[in-house]
């Protein structure tokens, strides 16, 4: 089957499309789940997939699709590779959809304050275009510079600046995707639309199972006038909660909230923590008159709630350093396994979710850290952000990794939170799929994957458990 696929697609691409060299094979073999970062430190490397395709073009795409249809080999969708959850893991069969060199900026419309890209432009590349003409996307992923515009829809991305400029649906104002038929869909552009389900709705979060996006049309920002940091300390987290559930709830939007519980902002923020508060980081931008009053506002408010004010050079540190991220590799060759999960929850739910979360990982065995932040704030509810490090003994890296993400889910669950908020299901949260969506979900999904792919080869092994697991 390889080769007949390899084959085929020379055929219709042409030879400098389609590469079958091991570096190219390695390359992009998977993503950066922290599991398969493991394995190549470990010597375990996994299985290369039989080729990678770099379309150029829609067109390109098509062909790619159709020729895998035709060979029934597995098509597994690449971006630029910043997944964090398994959502690219190549079987020896797979071919790798490399979108990397689909990486136009289609058009930029100032009036309507639009502008559409192909699906592999890299995210700073996006950026950049925009604010070339004084716009924005207000869409800030800490993978900005690491992730394409495509894999933003393939995996309902967050951004930084979510809490006032909303989330990847609220930014996507037109799609382009190749369907496994082989036909292009094609979304309209218009503000809103009372025509039926919502076609988009069905490719984000997808993760390459229902079609290959192509290319996106985002719903622009103008570059904000003024912005103004703020930094208080609050004296437990339930505290903080509530304090951010009444900045959003009185109709305050700063584009930013951050609460670092004592154990993160000691380790993050040192020169301006204090060992007996949570950190809560604060921007607001905009117009100016508009942001010199809520800041005012949200200040009024922390004094009333029992805050006390930080140096806002924290909040300058945080905007300054919020894309570094350390290596994987170098903890992994220290012995110490390390992630983030990031969930969701109502404001009645979320503070006993982070206490038996947080208690669920200390008793992990080797448990070297267990500390949380919330980050993507919205008016009936919060995210939670749990940062784990462990140094487990030897041979038992990959087992203390998933106990640590079984805990934090299960307590999730326990506590009627969401599984997920940004990063998506790849393969570490399949098999808690089920607790978010319920047995007619996953039913209602599987039977969606029929119909669109009836075959079964996109990106097989992702998102959804087997047929066998839908409870």
């Amino acid at each position: 089957m390889s080769a007949a696929v390899v084959e085929t697609l020379r055929r219709a691409l042409g030879e400098g499309k389609v590469r079958t060299d091991e570096a190219a094979r390695a390359e992009r073999r998977h993503d950066s789940w922290v599991l398969s970062a493991l394995a190549d430190v470990q010597g375990r490397q996994g299985p290369l997939p039989c080729c990678v395709v770099r379309p150029a073009s829609v067109e390109d795409v098509v062909a790619v699709v159709n020729a895998c249809r035709a060979t029934r080999a597995p098509l597994v969708p690449f971006g630029l590779g910043s997944g964090v959850c398994g959502g690219v893991l190549a079987s020896a069969e797979a071919v790798v959809l490399d979108m990397g060199a689909m990486a136009k900026v289609r058009g930029i419309d100032a009036r309507n304050l639009l502008a559409s890209f192909d699906a592999g432009v890299r995210g700073t590349d996006a950026e950049a275009a925009v604010l070339a003409q004084g716009l924005t996307l207000g869409h800030y992923p800490q993978s900005i510079g690491v992730s394409s515009v495509g894999g933003w829809v393939a995996t309902r991305a967050a951004g930084q600046f979510s809490t006032g400029y909303g989330n990847m649906e609220e930014a996507l104002f037109a799609l382009e995707v190749v369907l496994p038929s082989g036909e292009v869909l094609r979304t309209r552009e218009t503000p809103r639309a009372s025509a039926g389900p919502d076609l988009r709705q069905v490719f984000l979060g997808s993760e390459g199972l229902f079609g290959v996006v192509t290319g996106v049309t985002f719903s622009l920002r103008r570059k904000p006038e003024h912005r103004v940091p703020l930094a208080f300390h609050v004296p437990s987290m339930d505290a903080g909660f509530e304090l951010q559930r009444e900045i959003v709830q009185r109709g305050h939007a700063p584009v930013v909230l951050r609460q670092y519980d004592s154990q993160e902002s000691s380790r993050m923020f040192s020169a301006y923590s204090r060992p007996d508060a949570a950190l809560l980081l604060v921007v607001s931008e905009g117009p100016r008159s508009r942001v010199l009053a809520e800041v005012q506002e949200i200040g009024a408010l922390g004094a009333r709630m029992g805050a006390s004010d930080a140096d806002p050079a924290a909040t300058e540190r945080w905007f300054h350093d919020r894309n570094h991220v350390p290596t994987l590799r170098s903890f992994i060759e220290n012995g110490i396994v390390v992630d983030t999960i990031e969930i969701a929850a109502t404001w009645s739910r979320i503070g006993k979710i982070y206490a038996d979360a947080i208690a669920a990982l200390g008793g992990v065995q080797g448990i070297l850290a267990a500390s949380a932040h919330s980050s993507h704030v919205y008016r009936s509810g919060i995210n939670l952000y749990f940062t784990f490090a462990a140094r487990p003994e030897a041979g038992q890296m990959e087992a203390t990794y998933l106990e640590c993400w079984r805990r934090v889910m299960q307590a999730t669950a326990d506590g009627g939170g969401g599984v997920a908020h940004h990063h998506g299901i790849g393969r570490v949260r399949r098999d808690w799929l089920g607790s978010e969506v319920g047995p007619a979900g996953l039913a209602t999904l599987h039977r969606v994957k029929a119909a669109l792919d009836p075959e079964g080869i996109f990106n097989p092994g992702v998102l959804l458990p087997s047929s066998e697991k839908k409870a």
